[in-house]
């Protein structure tokens, strides 16, 4: 921003065009009883420029932005769904933006945020939910922690937690944020668990239970989860579920019916709501009953005299966010699905893995697919075999040049050269067709040009950029 505005000013006309501030419609004697004269300035430094040239400027900026509403954003594992508009109107209600959390209690506001507990407790079958994690790596520090506490009150000292090869980087560090040391799993040539090593890892008493997304980064569901959860519950451990992948479970398969006790969801992926560049986000947690007292504090309960907030549970972890959590992520979440209902949050799952797969029969003609089972919601593809040494760097930055965000690029970490793609359930058959094109006409470019890949991106504002300069030598200021 400093630059954009360093920019105005080195564009100031030498015209006639002459900005002016109106002079102040109080007296100086008046002035002197508000503000300091040490705070006044005579002179305020404006460019010399048209408000039209301004607003052209900010505007071209802005066009060269790319997100959700300008094309598919095939981003794997971040769920970069299109947020519907009518949530944004909700959102900006009076009722939702003209009050403050240290204001008395509102019986509308708190409702809400009772009844989306309720919902989200339907949706995955847990029996209790909090708001207040931010994101979903909070979450899963959230839920870790209540891991931890519940075998403290029961006198248990354990200090590993189980987490596959193909998990979410953010699993082992929240894991070992929780103050728990890792034991990794390597997936089967099938990227599922072996059961084999669960059942030689769960010997081990000092396990407190395992981190699972399911389906997980590979994009495949894992056949045995049932036979997973049952051999971690039998050796005394805890399951978790990362919900960052439960968009192709919506009204399909729930976490409590494979046998999880913690859910982590990620309100803005999975219910639709704006994310990208650092927030916002929420990251409710839902426990089964046993875990219910363990959650962070207040929560809410429905009474006869309405929705109060209780202060205290002794074997509560505590308060981990100011408040209730990113209050508006969770009324568009609500309003999402209010306006979907259950038949629609199904439809959602099923379109879901729908085109996804559409997308994995027709790309894998060209590309290399290495875990070739039916996907959900995402698969990987590998750039081992790309002819001319092309790489996935070269492939995601002449996307670019095509108009489409890249996937995601080099994760999961078990694949090669991996190229994750997620298409999400609100692309059309004609929006996915043309990413098809685009893949296809790159993968001809790999044999006829591969110049044009290993210089790509050709037709962006900045040319590529020297990674491993900018990660040793950053420049962090104007």
């Amino acid at each position: 921003m400093i630059s954009n505005i360093q920019l105005i000013f080195d564009k100031e006309n030498e015209g006639n065009q002459q900005n002016f501030v109106p002079k102040m419609d109080i007296d100086q004697t008046e002035l002197d009883e508000i503000l300091q004269a040490s705070l006044l300035r005579k002179d305020l430094p404006i460019p010399n420029i048209p408000e039209i040239n301004i607003v052209r400027h900010f505007i071209r900026l802005s066009n060269k932005n790319y997100g959700v509403d300008t094309g598919i954003y095939p981003l794997g594992s971040c769920t970069m769904k299109y947020n519907p508009k009518v949530n944004e109107t909700i959102v900006k209600l009076p009722g939702f933006t003209r009050i403050h959390p240290l204001q008395e209690e509102n019986q509308g506001c708190l409702g809400l945020l009772y009844h989306i507990s309720k919902q989200l407790g339907e949706i995955t079958g847990m029996d209790g939910f909090t708001l207040q994690p931010a994101a979903g790596a909070h979450g899963e520090l959230v839920g870790l922690l209540i891991i931890k506490k519940y075998f403290e009150s029961k006198g248990i000292k354990k200090q590993k937690i189980i987490v596959p090869d193909s998990a979410h980087g953010t699993n082992p560090a929240s894991a070992k944020m929780a103050g728990f040391s890792i034991i990794e799993l390597i997936s089967n040539e099938f990227g599922e668990i072996p059961l084999d090593q669960l059942e030689f890892a769960m010997q081990d008493g000092d396990v407190a239970g395992i981190m699972l997304t399911n389906p997980n980064t590979l994009g495949v569901f894992d056949r045995q989860i049932k036979e997973i959860t049952r051999i971690v519950h039998e050796n005394g451990g805890l399951c978790y579920y990362d919900g960052a992948n439960l968009n192709p479970m919506l009204g399909i398969c729930r976490p409590r019916d494979m046998g999880f006790d913690i859910v982590h969801l990620n309100l803005h992926k999975t219910f639709s709501t704006p994310h990208g560049g650092g927030g916002p986000g929420s990251g409710p947690i839902g426990v089964v009953k046993e875990l219910i007292p363990f959650l962070p504090i207040p929560c809410l309960i429905s009474t006869e005299n309405g929705i109060v907030c209780r202060e205290i549970d002794n074997k509560s972890i505590g308060r981990i966010k100011a408040f209730w959590g990113n209050f508006g992520v969770i009324v568009r979440a609500y309003a999402y699905i209010l306006a979907l209902g259950s038949e629609g949050l199904k439809k959602v799952g099923q379109i879901a893995v729908l085109n996804a797969n559409y997308l994995r029969i027709l790309l894998q003609q060209k590309y290399i697919l290495p875990y070739n089972r039916i996907c959900q919601h995402e698969f990987v593809l590998s750039d081992q075999g790309i002819p001319n040494d092309i790489t996935t760097e070269d492939i995601a930055k002449r996307i670019l040049d095509y108009g489409i965000y890249a996937p995601t690029i080099y994760f999961p970490l078990i694949v090669p050269g991996a190229l994750m793609i997620e298409p999400t359930e609100t692309e059309s058959k004609q929006s996915l067709d043309y990413f098809i094109e685009v893949m296809n006409k790159i993968y001809e470019e790999t044999k006829q040009n591969p110049e044009l890949l290993k210089n790509a991106p050709q037709n962006m504002p900045v040319k590529r950029l020297d990674a491993v300069l900018a990660a040793r030598k950053p420049i962090l200021h104007d």
